[in-house]
């Protein structure tokens, strides 16, 4: 009893620590160390991604892939070295984009304060900011990460969920970061303003079970129409799909709804129809205004925004953000 009493304290002293350190982020971190930094991130944001909207998607998806992957500690900008292979070009990061945005924004934080701003903030600033002024969802975002100093595309492809994966391989991918099935769904919905290109599933076009066949749960006329018109062929790498075709510049629940026609282009998106509890929240978000979307997105953004921040003395504040301080 005693040895069982002991393990208890120390796993309750471990969630202790985890809940100190999402408590020290805090909205306006910045108030008085550097009390621009926020408007000086916005207003670079407002000058420049209207002239390249395409760049709002990447952005986002660069703050979710960071935050799976050593929480959310900027680790994905660090660039590889001799001896390290960094988040960046593992699989799963090949086709990001954005990190010279990143790097800018970077720029102009420093010439105001110097080695103040983390470069783990300035990407949740940046992938909220760029989300609202391309016409989406705000969500608050807490600032006082620190960065992290650990960068491995092993861990990278080990923990940013697949486009392959089935609802139950999310799901516990998702749980793994202390996110539930709702977040799931609600995360996903990011898709309505993304791409993918060909290569990411051209196997459910052409080759799904090894024998040069079509995934039978995808619908038959969506797929004539890729292989058609867009993924002409199976190896295919360069062209991109729109995974909302039908609004993918608005953020609306136009991917939902697709999903429901069975027109997902990831096994993943499928994935989400495929459980009874999943689906029918699919269809409550798409019997609700818009506005509900918003919310409950907002809400799941600053929860994934809080996965295992570093704080404090933890980390560090990096010069630049592909480099650790040396």
């Amino acid at each position: 009893m005693g040895k069982m009493n002991y393990v208890g304290f120390i796993i309750l002293g471990v969630f202790g620590l985890l809940d100190f350190a999402q408590a020290q982020l805090k909205l306006g971190f910045y108030e008085q160390s550097c009390p621009k930094a926020e408007t000086i991130v916005l207003d670079f944001v407002k000058k420049h991604i209207p002239n390249a909207p395409s760049l709002a998607a990447p952005l986002l998806r660069m703050h979710f892939h960071d935050c799976f992957v050593e929480g959310c500690d900027g680790s994905i900008l660090i660039n590889s070295t001799s001896n390290n292979t960094a988040e960046k070009d593992s699989g799963p990061n090949l086709t990001l984009r954005g990190y010279g945005f990143i790097d800018s924004v970077k720029s102009v934080v420093e010439a105001e304060c110097p080695g103040v701003v983390s470069c783990a903030d300035i990407i949740a600033l940046v992938a909220r900011d760029a989300i609202v002024v391309t016409g989406g969802p705000s969500w608050k975002v807490p600032t006082g990460r620190r960065d992290g100093i650990i960068s491995n595309a092993t861990e990278a492809l080990n923990d940013i969920p697949r486009p392959t994966f089935n609802f139950s391989s999310l799901q516990t991918s998702f749980a793994n970061v202390g996110l539930n099935a709702n977040d799931l769904i609600l995360l996903s919905g990011a898709h309505t303003i993304g791409i993918s290109h060909c290569s990411s599933f051209s196997n459910r076009l052409y080759n799904f079970t090894g024998k040069g066949d079509e995934d039978p749960s995808l619908d038959s006329e969506y797929a004539a129409n890729l292989k058609k018109n867009k993924c002409k062929t199976p190896n295919d790498n360069i062209t991109f799909v729109e995974m909302d075709p039908g609004s993918f510049r608005t953020f609306d629940l136009g991917y939902y709804k697709l999903l429901l026609k069975r027109r997902g282009l990831f096994q993943s998106d499928v994935a989400l129809t495929t459980v009874t509890t999943a689906k029918s929240f699919i269809t409550g978000l798409l019997n609700a205004p818009l506005a509900n979307f918003y919310t409950e997105f907002a809400l799941s953004m600053e929860k994934m925004g809080r996965i295992a921040v570093k704080t404090g003395t933890v980390g560090q504040i990096r010069k630049h953000c592909a480099v650790v301080n040396s």
